[in-house]
């Protein structure tokens, strides 16, 4: 683990970070859908109202759970309702309650104990901007023998002084902001020198290679997305199984790709085609932008399938970056080659450098990269790299 970890804390990462506007869950799906779009990993944080009795309460016991564009997506394509209407629903309704998502941490917290509460699970700390505090670091771990201490009782190991803690008192607005992983990632980028020689190597010395990945086949239903993409990271790769048994990737469904789209054109696509048909895209070669026409897929009629409406619904391949009516006469390995659009999957060799993936992740602000094998001539699956991967990949070596 680099010392950088050690010396540096929470606080640091707030600086310049805006603060903290609370999502209620009584929003509708539509106020998601513009908020999202201006979030960092593609999701939101959703809390209670603040009753006007409890204005001091701590807003960490308000959080209900995170919203992602691929949660809205599946609502809307589950919903058998009037789509106006589904984008009417309140959020409650659609957010997974999940507190164990966000935990409200002290300015002066050690960065490698956030980066431990990341690595368990924890997606957004929750940080107290107004405070100030002495030292430079707290001086012991807030994690003892895997079980969280109280701030007081981390305090008070070693004599640590009151003053070295922050004063509520002092604090006439309690303030927060909220830190993703992707602000921690895009720290430890910019600390490449204390973490040599790990940048430079490659990700697959590193395992930093999750080979554990969902998939679903490119001639399947879209619909079944639903029910197989994980959490963490919310992605499933769209995949053709060769005959050797290996996967070669096509696209892949996820909150990434879902984030900026046209979310009521996506869930009729999601509801209506294949898995192929959904993620390949024709716009980059400036292809007619037509209604996708209907026609068969391996799965069950729309009308089998409950709370999917049967009532169609055209789109267009600038809102998703679907393709053209060509697609009916080719096989889906030939329409990657042809029509290679927006909904490309992004993907790194297994030999590529951890320095090079965090920045592809950085750039497209995406919370996972696809890991295809470099000896071989097509995109053969190999894995993911997701933060979690990242983070545990800074932290289990030993510093220089």
């Amino acid at each position: 683990m680099a010392l950088v970890f050690l010396h540096h804390v929470v606080g640091d990462l707030t600086l310049g970070k805006p603060e903290l506007v609370e999502f209620s869950e009584a929003e509708t799906v539509e106020a998601a859908v513009s908020a999202i779009g201006n979030s960092a990993e593609g999701a939101i944080t959703v809390w209670r109202t603040k009753p006007a009795a409890a204005a001091a309460r701590p807003p960490a016991e308000r959080f209900v759970g995170m919203l992602n564009s691929s949660d809205v997506v599946a609502f809307l394509a589950l919903s058998g309702a009037d789509p106006e209407k589904a984008m009417r629903t309140p959020v409650a309704e659609v957010v997974t309650p999940n507190p164990g998502l966000l935990k409200e941490v002290d300015p002066g917290t050690r960065l490698i104990d956030a980066l431990e509460m990341m690595k368990q699970g924890v997606r957004c700390l929750l940080v107290r901007k107004s405070i100030m505090w002495k030292g430079f670091s707290k001086r012991f771990s807030i994690l003892y023998n895997g079980k969280w201490l109280k701030n007081t009782q981390s305090s008070s190991l070693g004599g640590v002084s009151n003053s070295d803690q922050p004063s509520s008192s002092a604090l006439p607005d309690n303030k927060f902001c909220c830190l993703s992983r992707e602000d921690v990632v895009r720290f430890i980028i910019g600390c490449l020198g204390a973490l040599a020689p790990l940048p430079l190597s490659s990700i697959a010395s590193l395992g930093a290679i999750s080979a554990t990945y969902s998939f679903i086949e490119a001639s399947s239903p879209a619909f079944e997305a639903i029910y197989k993409i994980p959490h963490d990271p919310c992605a499933i790769a769209v995949i053709e199984t060769n005959s050797d048994g290996t996967h070669k990737i096509i696209g892949d469904i996820s909150a990434y790709k879902l984030w900026k789209c046209d979310y009521l054109a996506a869930a009729w696509a999601m509801a209506n085609l294949s898995a192929g048909q959904f993620v390949i895209g024709a716009d980059d070669y400036g292809t007619t932008r037509t209604s996708v026409p209907d026609f068969p897929i391996n799965s069950p009629t729309d009308g089998s399938r409950p709370g999917v409406s049967s009532r169609p619904r055209k789109f267009s391949s600038r809102s998703i970056g679907f393709f053209n009516n060509q697609v009916n006469q080719m096989p889906v390995g030939r329409l990657r080659n042809m029509y290679w659009g927006r909904s490309g999957p992004l993907t790194c060799k297994h030999t590529s450098s951890l320095a090079a993936v965090m920045a592809q992740m950085l750039s497209h602000r995406a919370t996972h990269v696809w890991v295809t094998d470099a000896d071989m001539e097509d995109d053969i699956l190999v894995g993911i790299v997701s933060y979690t991967d990242i983070l545990n990949a800074v932290t289990k070596f030993p510093p220089p």
